[in-house]
């Protein structure tokens, strides 16, 4: 297990401890999905960080440009994703947001034209058959533009049509979409908030 895949909290959850609630925020690349991550951890809460971006700058910094044109690249997302949620299932069993899932890889593989690996499949019916996520996913909005980075070289225009495939990808799956509007970085962090509070007050459970 590398350093990335241990960032996933820090408290030991005890024996017997409930079933984590785990939710998504997807959507096109540069929407400002980290940013609100960054905010709800801000607030207390068990954030799992975004493996792709992850595993590309680890790729690249060993000499691979462009990570994203080997097939391979996709069941290595998904590795980590499943390590990060192990990870984050044995320290914290409370509420835990993840920056993207394996459907988010799934919809990249789909944009990206590679073929879907028995592994990816794998792990795809795993998350979606055994409810590891919770069926309301967080669709965080496009903010008007993209900021390019080493690790992001897309154009707003296929940043968006990335999104419409997020959208097909994750209905195809069965989960709903709640929005995430344009605003400020703490509003939309409370936006999000406010809809786990809501969930969590119905079944029950506390929030964090």
């Amino acid at each position: 297990m590398d350093a990335d895949d241990r960032r996933a909290g820090s408290v030991t959850a005890g024996p017997g401890a409930a079933r984590p609630s785990r939710y998504v925020l997807t959507g096109a690349p540069g929407v400002g999905k980290t940013s609100i991550a960054g905010a709800l951890e801000a607030r207390g809460y068990v954030v799992i960080g975004e493996a792709a971006t992850d595993v590309i700058s680890r790729r690249q910094a060993r000499g691979e440009d462009e990570p994203w044109t080997d097939p391979g690249f996709l069941d290595a997302i998904a590795g980590v994703q499943r390590r990060r949620q192990e990870a984050a299932d044995a320290a914290s069993p409370g509420v835990q947001i993840y920056d993207r899932s394996p459907i988010c890889t799934l919809a990249l593989a789909r944009f990206l034209g590679h073929p879907i690996s028995p592994s990816l499949a794998a792990e795809v019916e795993r998350v979606a058959g055994e409810d590891v996520y919770d069926r309301r996913v967080f669709l965080v909005h496009p903010i008007g533009f993209v900021t390019p980075t080493a690790v992001r070289r897309i154009t707003p225009e296929d940043a968006l049509a990335f999104g419409r495939v997020h959208e097909e990808v994750y209905r195809a799956h069965g989960y709903e979409l709640v929005g995430v509007p344009p605003g400020g970085v703490e509003d939309r962090a409370a936006a999000v908030e406010g809809h786990i509070r809501s969930w969590s007050a119905a079944a029950g459970r506390g929030a964090t």
